[in-house]
């Protein structure tokens, strides 16, 4: 049987109101620096891109992918990419040559999410989950840094564009399997039985 309805704690109020509610004005906070230090394209507004594009195509695929299996990883990430290539689609729509960038935002967390679950087999094993989230980001990353160059319209080359697009999504693996061994340890993951 659960809690009662009057069974509250000081770090349900801490936990579940406070910290969340702190978390979000600082995201906030974050977001408008922009407009505090001069608007237009800043630095703060191209961090504040590269992390909602990392949590939505890298993390959340990944994640789901380490904790649960290969098909929550890859659907997941169809999701993610759909909604990510949903928020390029109208501003790209008039660029000839855009689709094959539309399409890698949808392919590579696919594929992130689909390799997460399929290389991590339920393990519990924090080096295991960890080389699996780094082998399944690397991978993404280059498949969507190499669909991008069958675009006219990319601007994402070399090898400062390689770089900018593998290795934060590796650093995200690391991040992540620390997250989903929290997961674990307090049984959120799926355990095969």
């Amino acid at each position: 049987m659960g809690l009662g309805w009057k069974e509250w704690s000081r770090s349900d109020l801490i936990y579940g109101i406070i910290i969340p509610i702190l978390v979000v004005l600082l995201i906030v906070g974050i977001s408008q620096l922009g407009r505090l230090f001069g608007g237009g394209f800043s630095i703060v507004t191209g961090l504040t891109m590269e992390i909602q594009e990392l949590l939505l195509i890298t993390a959340i695929p990944l994640t789901l992918g380490l904790v649960w299996n290969r098909w929550a990883g890859g659907a997941s990430g169809f999701l993610m990419g759909m909604f990510y290539m949903f928020y390029w689609a109208d501003p790209l729509r008039s660029m000839r040559g855009s689709g094959p960038i539309l399409l890698a935002y949808i392919l590579s967390p696919m594929l992130i999410g689909y390799m997460a679950g399929a290389l991590n087999k339920h393990s519990e094993n924090f080096r295991r989950i960890l080389i699996v989230g780094l082998v399944a980001t690397t991978v993404g990353g280059i498949m969507l840094f190499g669909i991008f160059q069958l675009s006219s319209v990319n601007v994402v080359t070399g090898a400062e564009g390689f770089l900018l697009t593998v290795l934060p999504r590796m650093l995200v693996a690391v991040v992540v399997a620390v997250v989903a061994k929290f997961f674990v340890w307090y049984g959120v993951a799926v355990h095969k039985t």
